[in-house]
């Protein structure tokens, strides 16, 4: 089943969230994920936003989502992004009703 990584992401540190942004896309072009959407002014519909920047990324499995995000090269890179800004992350399950 399809999963999908949904970041509201608030940058307080740029230089250490450049950090971050610096190695991401490289990366990420070793495993099996897609960007769907990256908006630095989301529009809030309903609700707090507290983020300056959403991210949407796709990915075929839940193992490939793993793959990713607990891989040891993410995971070094991923100290930035934590020290440079205040995420609220999920994992939603894509629903093959839909597909």
């Amino acid at each position: 089943m399809s999963v999908y990584f949904l970041a509201n992401i608030k940058i307080n540190k740029q230089e250490e969230y450049q950090r971050y942004l610096d190695k991401a896309d490289a990366v990420f072009s070793n495993y099996k994920g897609k960007y769907l959407a990256v908006d630095k002014n989301p529009e809030v519909l309903e609700g707090e936003w507290n983020g300056s920047r959403a991210v949407l990324i796709y990915f075929e499995s839940r193992e490939d989502f793993n793959s990713w995000y607990r891989s040891g090269e993410y995971q070094e890179i991923l100290q930035y992004r934590l020290s440079g800004s205040e995420s609220n992350s999920i994992l939603i399950e894509g629903n093959s009703y839909f597909q």
